[in-house]
């Protein structure tokens, strides 16, 4: 019994991976498809096949971390998302 029950996870997970490899080639055929279609189309418009970038600004990363962290400055407290909290000031320790 342990047997057949062994066989049948297997033939379950082998599905489970084929299906998950054949819905990533659709995906992959259906970018290609669109990314055809779009130079196609620029091809016969006679403007130039521009390549899908993705633009990362580091600068702007950059500041946003480096102004959040400042040392010897006191955290900020204005920030819109943050409701039903009441900010408290740390007590100092006491010896």
């Amino acid at each position: 019994m342990n047997t057949i029950l062994a066989w049948m996870l297997r033939l379950v997970m082998l599905l489970a991976a084929a299906v998950f490899l054949l819905s990533v080639l659709a995906a992959l055929v259906l970018i290609l498809a669109v990314w055809l279609v779009a130079a196609l189309w620029a091809k016969l418009t006679g403007q130039p096949v521009r390549p899908w970038t993705f633009h990362f600004d580091r600068q702007a990363v950059w500041n946003r971390f480096s102004r959040a962290a400042r040392p010897g400055h006191a955290p900020r407290r204005d920030d819109p998302n943050v409701i039903d909290v009441e900010p408290k000031e740390p007590k100092p320790p006491q010896d």
